[in-house]
């Protein structure tokens, strides 16, 4: 029954998981930017140190959020193993993303003015590069026995 029930989740077509990661991502947002305010106001007063706290938070709610509902990764396997290599995606997709906005402002600087544009850029790449490391690597399905 297990089996059957892991086998229809995988077996979902990928816009379907695309769609629930782009959610779990959205509420990752709301509590990196509700842990950001709160250390701010409650914990640090160095916005890098709260920054640091609220993006370690956000990506340990995701990773689990994802685990259950996007991915479901409930297999063999070491559980920190499998959190190493989301952290590691979730800062590759981070770069992305603020790769892709200082890239544009640099190449257009008239995108200072609007710096929405060059936001919504990165974080369209920056998902596309969490979902592709996600779904390859970091939960991808593998052989029993095998990490």
């Amino acid at each position: 029954m297990i089996a059957s029930t892991s086998a229809s989740r995988l077996a979902r077509p990928p816009y379907r998981r695309f769609a629930r990661f782009i959610v779990v991502g959205g509420i990752g947002f709301a509590i990196d930017a509700g842990v950001l305010m709160l250390a701010l106001h409650r914990l640090a007063a160095s916005v890098y140190a709260a920054r640091a706290l609220s993006f370690t938070t956000a990506v340990v709610a995701t990773w689990l959020l994802n685990r259950v509902f996007v991915f479901d990764a409930a297999r063999r396997g070491s559980v920190v193993a499998e959190y190493g290599r989301y952290f590691v995606t979730q800062v590759a997709g981070a770069l992305t993303n603020l790769g892709v906005f200082v890239a544009l402002i640099e190449i257009f600087p008239r995108l200072a003015s609007t710096p929405v544009l060059p936001l919504a850029a990165g974080a369209i790449l920056g998902a596309v590069v969490n979902f592709a490391g996600a779904s390859l690597w970091v939960f991808r399905t593998r052989e029993p026995g095998v990490d």
